[in-house]
């Protein structure tokens, strides 16, 4: 028998002969869902006549508990409705409950909660039981039979179904941020659990103070990462990692809180090696703490992006979906998570749409950012360029240690894949021998590594704005079927070869070639007129692998432009460039140009109106006149098309 700390009434208390109260007899008052199970012999209860019969009558002790007091053990003549004091006498052997009709003279009433008090994450041990659970309302469905408040307990989430009528909502005056008090049986429904309702209460006052506290101390506990070293000992990495803990604790405490997650990413093999471990990481993450094992199918989304940067297209998207689904599933706004995007200048306009709804924004990214003009827009931001570092720390590499801090146990299956995101964008970091040497221990060697970067390219190609879940996880080896993904990688790499050759085959022969004053290379091709389109390599690869094949022959500093009607897309080896600061420069030199753009150091793209284009490039080729060689810059160019 669960009883309340404290009594809710005193009736009848006499004194004794020292003149201290005399509580008398214990009567306890049940709540409506408490079941036979709570009842004792010898004990005293409040009961309610609930029908009167020739040899007595029918007394309910709670909603679900009633028993005869025969017209022997009683003391008065009642009608439904009365109440009475009875006395538990018998538990027959076939249940029946037998009542007797007490008169006290002093007695205390305590109140018995039904079930037992547990946490969300102790609800299997009690599948069956009556239960009580103390909590925060996370979210509200309404479906075509059962309400579903999802309930938060700081530390897991568990779904509890409320039933009026068909449709209809059930406790209206309940919703998400309220503290409340559920009691209901635990049951399993679709190989998940929820509690079916029995009460659900919203708590008020010192109460839901106290539970929303315990909540919030739980909650942190929870959504404090793990303590995880990185994978490689690499100084330049230490300030980063600091930052990913933060970012990890973001995205854990949006999980326990049953806020959706939106994840963009760059639409290439870095972003890919970046997203994909991270999903697969915040996917056990939310099965392991809810009890709805629908969740991470509900709460966490992947997304690429063609373009390097957030894209209002991709924000209206965003947000459509988001305020649908707040609509008609009662969900959240979400959390924003951007990986190998998301750190300049062109993410703020969509960045201040996300703002007019509150949405909360966690960045991690490699591309030479504007940390003004998007940090007072962002809840967490991590990019190697604040601390000194460059783009040869890329994305894949940070975010696979942030799903490591969100799941550690996700660790073996990702030690190959911050070397195949260095190779897929060219990092010539001093940390890629010790990725390389990981991803050897783990079966990979470095042409394996290359074919599985060029099958994601390849497929992030054809899937354009589609996810490709299980297929991409399949080429990349994360929680997938090795033999699989060894067959796949070798048909998707093998097609990818084909088609780069099919392009060059025919663009190399329209390449133009000049020597700048500065003596570099500068190879320039229309891509628009003198490449296929719509096929694999797309524009901005097809000038990469131009510029590979360049690089290669020449073997000194090269440049390679490729472009169209209203864009170029820059490549740099070995010439100490800036093009974001190109950019910026241009947009101020060129009024009415519509220059936009911007990238890496030594690769990038811009955007200008058509009947600028030769005035921008011509611009543009009397910045790069002027450069600076580096030789240290040789062969690093990094990819990121």
């Amino acid at each position: 028998m669960s009883h309340s700390p404290d009594a809710d009434e005193n009736v009848g208390a006499d004194s004794d002969a020292d003149g201290v109260p005399d509580r008398g007899t214990v009567v306890y008052r049940l709540a409506d869902a408490c079941t036979a199970d709570a009842l004792e012999e010898g004990e005293h209860y409040h009961a309610t006549v609930n029908g009167v019969v020739e040899y007595g009558v029918f007394v309910d002790v709670s909603a679900s508990v009633s028993g005869l007091v025969h017209d022997s053990e009683l003391r008065g003549d009642y009608d439904v409705g009365d109440e009475l004091i009875v006395e538990l006498i018998e538990v027959r052997e076939n249940g029946d409950l037998a009542f007797a009709e007490r008169d006290l003279d002093a007695f205390e009433t305590e109140p018995v909660a039904a079930g037992a008090e547990v946490g969300v994450a102790e609800l299997d041990g009690h599948v069956g039981d009556i239960v009580n659970v103390e909590g925060v309302v996370v979210q509200v469905k309404q479906t075509g039979g059962p309400t579903l408040f999802h309930v938060a307990d700081g530390e897991a989430v568990v779904p509890g179904a409320a039933f009026e009528s068909a449709g209809v909502r059930a406790y209206p005056n309940v919703d998400v941020g309220d503290v409340v008090r559920v009691t209901g049986g635990v049951e399993h429904r679709e190989e998940a659990l929820q509690i079916e309702v029995e009460e659900l209460s919203r708590l008020r006052g010192e109460a839901a103070d106290e539970v929303r506290e315990a909540y919030e101390e739980r909650l942190a506990a929870a959504a404090e990462p793990p303590e995880v070293e990185p994978l490689i000992e690499w100084e330049a990495f230490e300030p980063i990692h600091e930052e990913l803990r933060e970012v990890a604790r973001h995205l854990r405490r949006a999980a326990l809180t049953n806020r959706p997650i939106r994840m963009r990413h760059h639409a290439d093999g870095d972003g890919m090696c970046a997203s994909v471990p991270l999903q697969t990481a915040l996917a056990r993450f939310i099965d392991d703490t809810h009890e709805d094992n629908q969740a991470s199918r509900h709460l966490l989304k992947r997304l690429p992006s063609k373009a390097p940067f957030y894209e209002m297209e991709d924000v209206t998207r965003d947000l459509n979906f988001a305020l649908e689904d707040r609509e008609r599933h009662g969900q959240k706004l979400p959390l924003l998570c951007m990986l190998d995007n998301g750190s300049t200048e062109e993410d703020v306009p969509a960045y201040r749409a996300m703002a007019q709804y509150d949405v909360p924004i966690v960045v991690v990214d490699h591309h030479h950012p504007d940390p003004e003009a998007v940090e007072p827009l962002l809840e967490a931001h991590v990019n190697p360029y604040l601390h000194d570092e460059d783009y040869r720390i890329t994305t894949g590499m940070m975010g696979v240690e942030l799903a490591r801090l969100v799941d550690p146990d996700i660790t073996e299956e990702v030690r190959h894949v911050p070397a195949v995101g260095g190779l897929a964008d060219r990092s010539k970091a001093e940390a890629m021998d010790d990725y390389l040497a990981l991803a050897e221990e783990a079966g990979y060697d470095e042409a394996d590594l290359r074919d599985v970067g060029e099958a994601l390219d390849y497929a992030a190609h054809w899937l354009r704005y589609n996810d490709g879940n299980g297929f991409v996880n399949d080429l990349l080896d994360v929680g997938t079927d090795a033999d699989r993904h060894e067959e796949l990688v070798q048909f998707m790499a093998s097609r990818a070869e084909r088609d780069v050759e099919r392009q060059l085959e025919d663009a190399l022969p329209h390449v133009e070639h000049e020597r700048l004053d500065n003596d570099a290379h500068l190879y320039r091709l229309d891509v628009d007129e003198h490449a296929h389109r719509f096929i694999y390599p797309a524009p901005g690869k097809t000038t990469g692998k131009v510029h590979d094949r360049k690089v290669e022959e020449t073997g000194d500093p090269v440049i390679t432009i490729g472009y169209g009607p209203d864009f170029a897309v820059l490549r740099s080896d070995g010439v100490r460039l800036d093009i974001p600061e190109m950019v910026t420069e241009l947009t101020e030199e060129l009024p009415g140009a519509g220059v936009s753009g911007g990238g890496h150091l030594v690769v990038g793209s811009i955007k200008f109106v058509p009947g600028k284009r030769a005035a921008v490039l011509d611009a543009l080729v009397e910045k790069m006149a002027d450069a600076e060689l580096d030789e240290e810059l040789r062969s690093t160019l990094v990819r990121d098309d």
